[in-house]
């Protein structure tokens, strides 16, 4: 089975080696037919601190390496 991949933008990096991604996403409202924007907060693994707030990421499912971190960064 394939792992999710996502797109999204750093929006913490205090942690260390964890960096908080945060994913936009839209669609229309079954009911009123207009369109909705919704965000998620993800914890990435980022072994190597190497990205910063504003950064433009992938992150890619992966086995639990915390109690919230299930998703590790790809390179952008």
């Amino acid at each position: 089975m394939p792992k999710r991949v996502m797109q999204g933008v750093v929006v913490s990096d205090k942690g260390n080696q964890t960096v908080i991604v945060r994913i936009d996403r839209s669609y229309a409202h079954p009911l009123l037919k207009k369109t909705v924007r919704k965000s998620k907060r993800y914890s990435a693994h980022d072994p190597e601190n190497k990205f910063k707030v504003g950064d433009n990421v992938k992150i890619e499912e992966c086995r639990p390496i915390s109690k919230t971190k299930r998703w590790h960064v790809l390179a952008s």
